[in-house]
């Protein structure tokens, strides 16, 4: 009797091309947000200016470089896929991680829309397993691909047998 095996291979599915909007954003935040408190630290504590000029130059480089290089590798990193088989994700910018859930380890399946997603009609999905390592997280995904992908999982994991841990 042969047995299926779920193998660790790249998934075939790109995110929502808008995810590239979504992250440029949440830097942009992040960066301005790091560069306003250290510009308003510098303007207001003249004895630390010496040492606070140079991290405020240093930090507005860096968040330049986040801001226009993450985006763009994150989308052409960033893959997914589900199969009645097992869930696949494939992520990162720097460091990449690439995960497989096979369909019987599933425990939850769960939608998360925050206010930038949902102003941009984009959605995370995130498959819950018994790994120690944590849950699989498909970000980036168009609000209602996000819906049936979560549907489509929880009804294939409903029909299959096995206990999720």
């Amino acid at each position: 009797m042969s047995q299926s095996r779920t193998e660790l291979r790249p998934p075939e599915q790109r995110v929502e091309r808008r995810s590239v909007t979504w992250w440029t954003l949440r830097a942009v935040i992040g960066g301005g947000l790091l560069t306003g408190l250290l510009a308003y630290l510098t303007a207001t504590l003249p004895d630390a200016r010496p040492w606070l000029g140079p991290l405020l130059a240093a930090a507005a480089v860096v968040s330049l470089v986040y801001v226009g290089v993450m985006p763009a590798v994150r989308y052409r990193v960033h893959r997914w896929e589900t199969t009645g088989e097992a869930v696949y994700a494939l992520s990162g910018w720097v460091v990449r991680e690439w995960r497989v859930a096979p369909i019987s380890r599933i425990q939850t399946v769960d939608t998360k829309r925050g206010p930038l997603q949902q102003l941009l009609r984009l959605a995370t999905v995130t498959v819950t397993t018994g790994s120690a390592h944590g849950p699989v997280r498909i970000t980036g995904l168009d609000q209602d691909v996000a819906a049936r992908v979560a549907r489509d999982l929880t009804e294939i994991t409903r029909r299959t047998p096995g206990d999720a841990t």
